[in-house]
């Protein structure tokens, strides 16, 4: 018997039970996507790709987003590090502390920014008293906004990719004479970049997508603050097919973002 034939006859037949369901799961998260292509106006698609409107909020989109994933990539990481390395004291509330932002609805991650770095925040009033500057409603409020809600993403990759990593090449880095630095430079990160460059592109497109926090905590002023989300949300009041237009290139880069971690979603690695 072939290997093939084995398996089907070990995983039998289908049961109906569980196919009928399975259909439906599928029907539901692909048909409002269908919808959105199906009702995309691709004869003047070019044409509005190419508004002013469209342009402006794509760039400041583009922008921002990555800025927040250098934050988090610059904090992130050696939180990484810390939590799967550091031998951190409470290490288990530290961990969900660092994942709270994962299920905290965006708008409340706003208002806890705006009750912390607003004018009147906690620190937001020595910001503005000491040095003139304010966050809230500003495009770097924008970044922090991103960066608020996306890092937990790459720290997840990160740690996981650290534990993972074989600490005996470490551990001979050691032995040699290297430091906790230079280990970490030439050993440790070289060791976890995969998950390091995955947990950047899924940082990045959480990034990209944000909507809640960015628009509690910065408000909606074109060319400022006004990222694609935003955009699509303002464009729904005036001009529909404008906020299809936005949601079509929102679609298309999460599905490239998907693509590229296709490998790594199907193996487990994440």
């Amino acid at each position: 018997m072939t290997r093939v034939a084995r398996r089907r006859a070990t995983r039998g037949r289908r049961p109906l039970i569980l196919v009928l369901p399975a259909v439906c799961g599928l029907i539901f998260l692909v048909l409002p996507m269908v919808g959105l292509l199906l009702r995309t106006p691709w004869r003047s698609l070019p044409e509005r790709l190419t508004s002013a409107e469209v342009g402006e909020a794509l760039r400041l989109s583009l922008v921002c987003a990555t800025s927040a994933t250098v934050v988090c990539l610059v904090l992130g990481i050696p939180l990484a590090w810390l939590l799967a390395r550091g031998d951190l004291p409470g290490v288990g509330l530290v961990r969900a502390l660092v994942t709270v932002p994962l299920v905290l609805p965006p708008v409340v991650g706003g208002v806890a920014l705006l009750l912390v770095l607003g004018r009147r925040g906690i620190v937001g009033r020595h910001l503005e008293e000491w040095f003139g500057f304010s966050l809230p409603f500003t495009t770097p409020g924008v970044i922090v906004a991103e960066a608020f809600v996306a890092m937990p993403f790459l720290v997840i990759s990160v740690e996981g990719a650290l534990r993972s990593a074989d600490p005996r090449f470490e551990e001979a880095a050691a032995t040699l004479g290297a430091s906790r630095w230079l280990t970490f430079r030439r050993v440790t990160l070289p060791s976890v970049m995969p998950g390091v460059v995955a947990g950047a592109v899924l940082c990045w497109a959480r990034a990209l997508g944000e909507f809640g926090a960015t628009i509690t905590f910065a408000g909606s002023f074109p060319g400022t603050t006004t990222t694609m989300p935003l955009a699509v949300y303002l464009a729904l009041e005036t001009d529909p097919e404008d906020a299809i237009v936005l949601s079509i290139v929102l679609l298309a880069v999460s599905v490239a973002v998907l693509a590229a971690l296709r490998d790594r979603w199907t193996k487990g690695t994440l």
